[in-house]
Order: structure tokens, then C-alpha cells, then sequence
């Protein structure tokens, strides 16, 4: 009885020096990490930890939106995705590195600039045709595209595309109008004879390295009743009687594309019956023989902004990525 008594005493004295011990810690651990903040604190903090930093001109957007012309639908890409598309589309995988490099560059600039100057009422930036290979390949047509090769080639274009992911063109603050085709006819043309507007940035340079590109001239052939009924298309009434006298006079602009003729003796732009007759350039010369019609042209494309042909040619010559792209849109600031 007496050895209970003393026990239970014991503990009593243990606990009674363990509690104010265990309150005492608690408490300080209490007071050192202070009151939970509230959640507008919180907010209020986080506002100004992101206001101390300056946002980045490449901070745009994640995803991409096109309309897909084989079907109508719009559509949206992550961008990493769609540059990669992109630049498959445009150039040729086993192209030289800088190239491929520039031509993302562009892709990726062009893209937002169709963003900010969107007109189609899908809301969608701009229009690509994956089925026929233009403007943007999806990862269907790539794997039907590159067959066994497609692991290799995509993780090639992949890594070209993650070097200048955050890479853009800028003019007065703003993403540029980086427009790109595949062959000059030895220099690039102005903007306002393509599409009306003068952009300085987009101003005739020398591509001389173009003349050797592959199948920088063709020859197309149209029956006269083809290239009459092509005419009916631009508001043109030609007499089938006399064919030989459809064509007149011609005016170039200072790149050497047409700028103008004179067709039934109405003024046509050079745009206008490239766009009817579905010839590769407005750089081109017409001979009539025998019912038929040839157009010779030079180079392939509008012919406004990066010739991919000249970019791979530079890139061959060492020229890096950005010397492409300030050689073709002079006075365009590369930020990253």
C-alpha cells in the first residue's frame, strides 16, 4: 500500500513538470509562426511580387487558332505544336539548321500578328490546309508525311523550335507582319504591290542566291478557252476569235514582278491574274502560239518578306538565324 502511494506520487510530480513544459513550447511555436494571413492579404502579396516584374514583349500565348481549310473547322494547337507543324510545312526538315531556326521565328511572329489583325469571324488567326501540306502539318499528317522517320525528324524540329521559342519580331512594340514564300526571283518585292499597304520592315532586298534554287523557272501552258475562261473570273470578256491580241503592254515594279498589264485593254494587276491562273509568280513573261498560252515565271511565291530559299542559302553560307531574319525584315527588332 505504502509503494502505490509512493508511485502514484511520482507521477503526479512528472506531470505536473511535463504539462507547463509542453504549454510553454506550444505557445512559442504559436507566436513564432503568427497569424494565418488572409486570403485578400495573400492576393494582395502575390499582386505585388508580379508587379516587380517587368513582363517579357515574347509573354503572348500558349496555343494557336486556325481555321483548317480541307475541313472549315477552327482549331487551336498548342504553339510549341504548331511551330513545329509550322516549319515542316515550309521547309524541307533536312534544311540547315539556322534556317529552319528563322523560319520558326517567322512562323511564330506571323502568327501573332494574324492574331492581332484577325478578320475572320470564327474567331480563328489564320487559315492552314494540313490535308495539302500548307501552313501547318498536325501529327497525323506528319506521321503519314515522315513514315519511319517521323521519331527522328520530329525530335530534330522539336529541339531547333525550344532554342528560339521565345524569339520574336517586333516593329513599334508590336508583333511583325513576318510573311514568308519560297523563291524570289532574285529580290524580294515591296508590300503595297502585293497587298496595298506599305510596311517598312517589308521593302525590296537583294536574294540573289534564289536564281539557283530548284525549279526557279516554269513554263505553264493554257489553252486559249482556259486562259478566257480564267479572264470571266477577273470581269474580262475576251473574243476567242483573236487571242493573239488579249495581252499588251506590261509594267514591272523595281523588283522586276508585274506590276500591272493591260488584258482585253483593261488594266489588270499582276497579283490579280496570278491569283486567276494559278501561276507560281507575278515575276513572269506570256508568248501566244498556236491556240496556246505560255507563262514563264521566276521564283515561286508573293515574294514579300523571308524567301525560305535565300534563308537556306545564307544559313549554308554561315549566316546565323537572326542575320536571316534582319536581312529580310530590315529595321524589325528581335526580342526575346
Amino acid at each position: 500500500m505504502k509503494r502505490s502511494f509512493l508511485l502514484l506520487c511520482t507521477v503526479l510530480l512528472v506531470l505536473g513538470c511535463a504539462l507547463p513544459c509542453a504549454a510553454y513550447r506550444l505557445a512559442c511555436m504559436t507566436l513564432a509562426q503568427g497569424p494565418a494571413p488572409s486570403a485578400v492579404e495573400a492576393a494582395s502579396a502575390a499582386s505585388e511580387e508580379n508587379s516587380s516584374q517587368s513582363p517579357s514583349p515574347a509573354d503572348t500565348t500558349d496555343t494557336v487558332c486556325f481555321t483548317d481549310q480541307s475541313t472549315g473547322q477552327s482549331a487551336t494547337l498548342p504553339l510549341r505544336e504548331y511551330l513545329i507543324g509550322a516549319v515542316a510545312a515550309e521547309m524541307p526538315v533536312s534544311w540547315p539548321d539556322e534556317a529552319l531556326k528563322a523560319q520558326a521565328v517567322a512562323a511564330h511572329t506571323y502568327a501573332l500578328y494574324c492574331r492581332d489583325h484577325a478578320a475572320l469571324q470564327s474567331g480563328a488567326w489564320l487559315t492552314v490546309d494540313p490535308a495539302r501540306r500548307q501552313g501547318c502539318l498536325t501529327e497525323p499528317v506528319l506521321r503519314s508525311y515522315w513514315g519511319t522517320a517521323y521519331e527522328q525528324n520530329y525530335a530534330r524540329l522539336s529541339a531547333l523550335v525550344d532554342e528560339v521559342l521565345n524569339d520574336l519580331l517586333f516593329y513599334d512594340n508590336a508583333p511583325a507582319c513576318t510573311s514568308y514564300f519560297a523563291i524570289s526571283n532574285g529580290r524580294t518585292e515591296a508590300s503595297e504591290n502585293v497587298w496595298g499597304t506599305a510596311l517598312p520592315y517589308l521593302i525590296p532586298v537583294d536574294s540573289g542566291a534564289d536564281l539557283s534554287a530548284d525549279n526557279y523557272q516554269y513554263t505553264a501552258v493554257f489553252s486559249a478557252a482556259q486562259v478566257q475562261q480564267a479572264f470571266s473570273g477577273l470581269g474580262i470578256t475576251a473574243d476567242l476569235a483573236a487571242p493573239e491580241s488579249w495581252f499588251g503592254p506590261v509594267e514591272q515594279t523595281s523588283s522586276g514582278y508585274t506590276k500591272s498589264l493591260t488584258v482585253c485593254g483593261q488594266t489588270v494587276s499582276g497579283t490579280a491574274l496570278r491569283q486567276a491562273l494559278g501561276l507560281r509568280s507575278t515575276c513572269f513573261t506570256v508568248q501566244y502560239q498556236s491556240g496556246n498560252f505560255s507563262f514563264t515565271t521566276r521564283g515561286y511565291g508573293h515574294g514579300v518578306g523571308l524567301s525560305q530559299w535565300g534563308a537556306k542559302a545564307m544559313a549554308e553560307q554561315g549566316a546565323d538565324y537572326a542575320d536571316i531574319l534582319a536581312h529580310y525584315y530590315p529595321g524589325a527588332q528581335l526580342q526575346r
